[in-house]
């Protein structure tokens, strides 16, 4: 496994909800702009389907709040989403063009997204169904925003875009370093309050991230680190 090489210096992070980003990779993202980097979230939902016990309407400002919140503790400035309906993503051209419209906006070096495979690591937990499709359409989307002829309604392409790191997929191919940025990773995923608490029982942000940070650093070389496999687009 290789370290994520630095001679880059603008990342976009793609998810479909509020908090996907949280679960693990914001630690590399605090690393990141703690050197000097840009890095921008997109979320392609606002996650209002996620609070079982709060009424849609109430639930998408909140999530939102708690999604700049979260960002601004790993130095992130920049969140925006992209409007879709949680629980509802579909892969398509019309999520394809959304994605592709935020990358020529902003423009990354590097892409970030999260495991969009059918489960989570080796275990059979399947994974989210609008992380999939996410996870699909950010490849696709790439690769659109490069192509002067696909969405020329856009602006012009962005063809810079030197590969895609996957967040919590396997085999992981790549890692950070996040011993130093350990501690702004859980305060990031904490400001998530209203998220956290509505799923209800003993979570523990705390034990949960530095648990699996210790894992991957085993496997990385390292006392602590968030893991990715790199795709090339």
């Amino acid at each position: 496994m290789d370290p994520i090489p630095d001679d880059w210096q603008r990342a976009v992070a793609i998810a479909a909800h509020p908090d996907d980003l949280e679960y693990g990779a914001a630690g590399a993202f605090a690393r990141w702009t703690k050197q000097g980097k840009d890095v921008s979230y997109v979320l392609v939902t606002s996650g209002e389907a996620g609070i079982d016990g709060l009424d849609p309407a109430k639930a998408k400002p909140l999530r939102e709040e708690e999604q700049r919140r979260a960002a601004a503790i790993v130095g992130v400035s920049h969140v925006e989403f992209l409007g879709g309906a949680d629980g509802t993503v579909e892969y398509g051209m019309a999520l394809r063009r959304e994605i592709a419209g935020a990358l020529r906006r902003l423009q990354p070096d590097i892409v970030v997204t999260l495991n969009f495979e059918l489960t989570w690591g080796n275990g059979g937990n399947v994974n989210h169904a609008d992380h999939r499709a996410t996870g699909f359409a950010v490849l696709d989307a790439c690769r659109d925003a490069a192509n002067r002829w696909m969405f020329t309604e856009l602006g012009p392409p962005w063809q810079a875009i030197q590969a895609v790191y996957v967040a919590a997929m396997q085999p992981a191919t790549h890692y950070v370093d996040v011993a130093d940025t350990i501690d702004v990773a859980v305060e990031s995923l904490r400001a998530h309050r209203a998220y956290l608490e509505g799923l209800g029982g003993d979570f523990d942000p705390d034990k949960f991230l530095r648990y699996f940070a210790r894992e991957s650093g085993k496997a990385a070389g390292c006392e602590m680190a968030a893991t990715f496999r790199r795709l090339s687009v």
